[in-house]
């Protein structure tokens, strides 16, 4: 690969880099590219001149005027196949919003794929196949919201029904969420209890998000699972 081919493929890279990041260090570049930081003043500098809006933070970094889109993303066929297989798992998957909004995004990333790699995805599809929940039982229909909930730090009004039937009406601040092949679990803090605590999707007989935000919680989650274990 001679100079000019490598900066051109270093220049789309960053491109990518600056669409999926919110920010990004000269340091972080140089040292993805191996090259010094005086390089990647000069890529800034040509993207900036070939009319990329690339903004700079001082002492935090560059990134991507808000709502600057590059052209789609050309996918390699293993990339393609990667996708493809993620996606007849998550068809499985119990929650019905998840599976509505991957199925719409992956049709999305589809749709810019090279024809022959599209057909050959489309024969993948049929070849690859998760058994677990061979019924296709949906037992939530709320992850999508409460993903939205949780990045936006909004709290959420819930009707939960326990292991004995009980419902109580809760307001909680979502943490996080995990996945045990049967059923999505919210970990949040529940005002209620004034702790956190675990509920699962399956068992939340009503959900509204309200307007009222809440303080990012500093836990990490994985504090939170040790917790649980003490």
């Amino acid at each position: 690969m001679n100079d000019t081919t490598k900066r051109l493929s270093r220049l789309t890279t960053i491109l990518t880099q600056l669409q999926t990041k919110r920010l990004l260090t000269a340091s972080e570049l140089a040292n993805k590219f191996s090259v010094s930081n005086r390089t990647i003043y000069r890529d800034i500098k040509a993207l900036e001149e070939a009319g990329v809006p690339i903004l700079t933070e001082d002492g935090k970094g560059y990134c991507l005027m808000e709502g600057y889109r590059i052209p789609p993303i050309m996918f390699t066929e293993s990339e393609a196949n990667a996708l493809i297989t993620a996606e007849q798992l998550i068809l499985k998957n119990k929650d019905a919003s998840f599976v509505k909004e991957y199925r719409e995004a992956i049709n999305k990333i589809k749709s810019v794929l090279r024809y022959n790699t599209k057909e050959k995805a489309n024969l993948l599809s049929n070849r690859v196949v998760f058994r677990y929940n061979t019924d296709n039982n949906s037992t939530s229909s709320f992850l999508s919201t409460l993903q939205l909930a949780l990045t936006n730090f909004n709290c959420i009004e819930i009707n939960y029904s326990n292991n004995k039937s009980e419902i109580t009406k809760r307001i909680i601040e979502p943490f996080a969420l995990y996945n045990t092949q049967e059923n999505w679990v919210l970990v949040a803090f529940c005002q209620l209890r004034n702790d956190f605590r675990a509920f699962r999707l399956d068992r939340i007989q009503h959900l509204k998000v309200l307007n009222k935000q809440f303080e990012p919680h500093k836990m990490k989650l994985q504090e939170y699972f040790e917790m649980c274990k003490s």
